[in-house]
C-alpha cells in the first residue's frame, strides 16, 4: 500500500449505486467486502439520493439527483483523483445518466468551467484525467460495472421472468408499469414520452446536444457487466446481457477456473458511436403500444426496437464499451480503438437482489478491476 497516498487521503472514488425500490443499506456486505479488498485508498460512497419510492421518479431525474450528490462528494474531497461506478439492477440506468451530465459538464467549457465544478481546498481546480478521453466530475474515469441491469429495458415473457409467460399478466404489465412504478416503468417499458420521439434509454445508446452518453463512457478505461442465467426473477438474461432473443445461448454448467460463479466471459466487438435511428414506423409501432398496449402491439414495438438497436449499422450493444480486465500489452490508442464491452455471466445468482452479493462474495473480478 502506498502509505504516503493513504495519508493524503484516499484518491480514488467508488461510488456505489442501488437498484429499485432500495438503499443504500442493500450495499452493506458489498460495501465492507470492497472495503476489505481495495484499502485505505479507495473512498466507498453507497449513493443515498434516490431511495425507495424515489426510484420511480424516471431515470433521468434519478440521474440528475445521482450527479449532484457525486459533485457533492468530490468537492468535500480534495485529495480525490479517480472515480469508478458499481451499479445493481435499475441503478445502472441511474448511473449511465449521471456520468453523461458529469462528463457533459466536465467537457463544456473544459478549462474554466472544472474548475468551477470541482475546486480544491485551495481553491484551484483538481487535475485533469491522464487518459485523454475526458474526464467524470473533474476525475479520472476507471471502471464502469453493472449487476444485473436492465440495459435494453423490459417487455415481458424472456426480460420479466416472474411474469411465467402467462399472457394475461403480460398485457397488464406495460400498462400498470407506469401506475406501480411511475416515470420509470414507462420509461423501461419503452412507452415513456411523445409517440414521434425516441424513448429514453434509445437516446441513451447515442449522443445527445446536451448529454454525451457513449463519450461518457467511452472514457472510463473498463466496462464489464454481470448477467444472471439463472433465477434472476427481475431482470432477464436477455436485457441484462445485451442480446437479442435468438443470440441466447445454453450456458455452460462449469465454473471458469478460479471464479466459481462465473461461466462465461464474452468480448464484444466494437461499436459505432452513432446512435441508432428512430424511423417513422417505429414512432407509429410505439404509438400503437402507448394506446393499446395489448400483446400485439407492445411485442411488434419492442421487437421492431431491438432490431433496430442492436443490429443496425452493425451495432451490437446501446453504448461504447470497453474489455475488462484491460490487458497491459494494449497501449492506450489501441484500448480506444478496441471500445469493447466484457460481459461476465452468472450461473447461480440467486435472487435479483443478491446479485451484487454474489458477484462480491464469490469473485474477486470486482477487486481485481481495480
Amino acid at each position: 500500500m502506498d502509505t504516503s497516498r493513504s495519508k493524503q487521503g484516499p484518491d480514488h472514488l467508488l461510488v456505489l449505486v442501488h437498484g429499485i425500490m432500495a438503499s443504500p443499506k442493500d450495499w452493506t456486505y458489498g460495501e465492507a467486502v470492497l472495503k476489505r479488498r481495495l484499502g485505505d485508498n479507495f473512498f466507498i460512497y453507497a449513493s443515498s439520493s434516490n431511495t425507495y419510492t424515489k426510484t420511480f421518479d424516471g431515470i433521468d431525474i434519478a440521474g440528475r439527483r445521482l450527479a449532484d450528490e457525486v459533485l457533492d462528494v468530490v468537492k468535500k474531497m480534495s485529495s480525490l483523483r479517480k472515480i469508478s461506478f458499481l451499479a445493481h439492477s435499475l441503478g445502472g440506468l441511474f448511473a449511465r445518466y449521471a456520468i453523461a451530465i458529469l462528463y457533459s459538464l466536465e467537457t463544456e467549457n473544459a478549462g474554466q468551467r472544472s474548475a468551477q465544478i470541482v475546486p480544491t481546498a485551495r481553491g484551484s481546480a483538481k487535475s485533469r484525467c491522464t487518459s485523454g478521453l475526458g474526464a467524470v466530475a473533474g476525475l479520472e474515469p476507471i471502471n464502469f460495472i453493472t449487476l444485473a441491469t436492465p440495459h435494453l429495458g423490459v417487455r415481458g415473457r424472456n426480460q420479466l421472468p416472474f411474469l411465467q409467460g402467462l399472457s394475461i399478466l403480460e398485457k397488464l404489465a406495460a400498462p400498470l408499469a407506469p401506475l406501480i412504478v411511475g416515470r420509470s416503468g414507462a420509461q423501461l417499458f419503452l412507452t415513456d414520452g411523445d409517440p414521434s420521439k425516441p424513448p429514453l434509454l434509445l437516446q441513451m445508446a447515442s449522443e445527445c446536444e446536451d448529454k454525451k452518453f457513449i463519450l461518457a463512457l467511452a472514457a472510463f478505461k473498463n466496462r464489464v457487466l454481470y448477467a444472471n442465467v439463472s433465477y434472476d426473477h427481475m431482470v432477464g438474461w436477455r436485457t441484462s446481457s445485451l442480446r437479442r432473443e435468438k443470440d441466447l445461448i445454453k450456458p455452460s454448467h462449469r465454473s471458469l477456473d478460479g471464479y466459481k460463479h462465473i461461466v462465461n466471459v464474452e468480448y464484444c466487438s466494437p461499436v459505432s458511436s452513432e446512435g441508432p435511428h428512430f424511423p417513422s414506423k417505429a414512432a407509429r409501432a410505439k404509438e400503437a403500444a402507448q394506446r393499446t398496449p395489448n400483446t400485439e402491439n407492445t411485442e411488434e414495438y419492442h421487437q421492431m426496437m431491438e432490431e433496430g438497436w442492436l443490429e443496425e449499422g452493425g451495432r451490437q450493444l446501446p453504448f461504447i464499451v470497453l474489455a475488462l480486465p484491460c490487458s497491459q500489452q494494449h497501449t492506450r490508442q489501441e484500448r480506444v480503438a478496441s471500445q469493447r464491452w466484457c460481459r461476465c455471466y452468472l450461473a447461480r445468482g440467486g435472487q435479483h437482489q443478491a446479485a451484487g452479493v454474489t458477484a462480491m462474495s464469490s469473485c474477486e473480478s470486482l477487486a481485481l478491476a481495480f
